[in-house]
């Protein structure tokens, strides 16, 4: 994956559709670095402005569309979600089954299963450019994307880029349906001497007064034994550390 610091694209290099995927893999290396990792996240909701609700999720990441959600506050243990390419499953550990779900299912206020397991465009999107824009002065592209494969999230996303390096800086998230599901904002701030995504809010476009925000607290290399991509496995076995 390019780093985003060393990307420098031109206006002509953006405007052919061969850009798109170029563009896409410098605003994933702002989300997720290449290899297995594990991510601390937690979510939290708000309503009115004021936080509702909070849980820790703790993920691990493989390449090729693998995660593995585990739940990491006390009113959820033992909670796990599975992500393998295309199917989704969820462990409850009162059940000795695993529980096929969609990417959509939420988890937390507008935080579906998709917007924490999923953490790259390039594999599951292309599309165009579809102008500019400033954001708070800054110079920005605006792609418009649909989805390449069906097991994902959102079938479409207008998602708005800094010029100047890909940074992920908003995006309007559609379901199959065409209908706006969410807004969303992207903070990002140096972490480990690199600019990386701390924080992703998401504003309901149908209940106007919630918000929710996912913030990852720190990302490092992890490996894990395959066994744990395995959902009969993982009905088995707690994977309390």
């Amino acid at each position: 994956m390019s780093s985003p610091i060393a990307l420098v694209l031109t206006l002509g290099a953006l405007g052919a559709g061969s850009s798109v995927p170029e563009l896409l893999r410098a605003a994933d290396a702002f989300r997720l670095p290449d290899g297995e990792m594990q991510v601390e996240t937690v979510i939290e909701t708000f309503k009115k402005g004021e936080l509702d609700k909070e849980r820790r999720y703790r993920v691990l990441v493989r390449p090729g569309r693998r995660s593995l959600v585990l739940s990491r506050s006390p009113v959820e243990k033992g909670q796990k979600v599975l992500m393998l390419d295309e199917d989704f499953w969820m462990i409850l550990p009162s059940s000795q089954r695993p529980m096929r779900i969609t990417p959509a299912q939420k988890l937390l206020g507008d935080a579906a299963v998709g917007d924490i397991a999923t953490m790259t465009w390039a594999d599951d999107y292309d599309g165009a450019v579809a102008g500019e824009e400033a954001v708070e002065g800054e110079p920005c592209l605006r792609l418009d994307l649909k989805a390449k494969r069906k097991g994902v999230t959102y079938a479409r996303i207008e998602l708005v880029l800094a010029r100047r390096d890909a940074r992920p800086v908003k995006a309007d998230l559609y379901v199959a349906s065409e209908r706006l599901a969410k807004r969303a904002t992207f903070t990002v701030e140096p972490v480990d001497g690199r600019p990386q995504v701390s924080a992703m809010a998401l504003s309901d476009e149908i209940q106007t007064s919630r918000r929710t925000v996912i913030r990852y607290l720190s990302r490092k290399p992890r490996s894990v034994a395959d066994e744990w991509f395995n959902p009969m496995f993982l009905t088995r076995n707690s994977l309390e550390e």
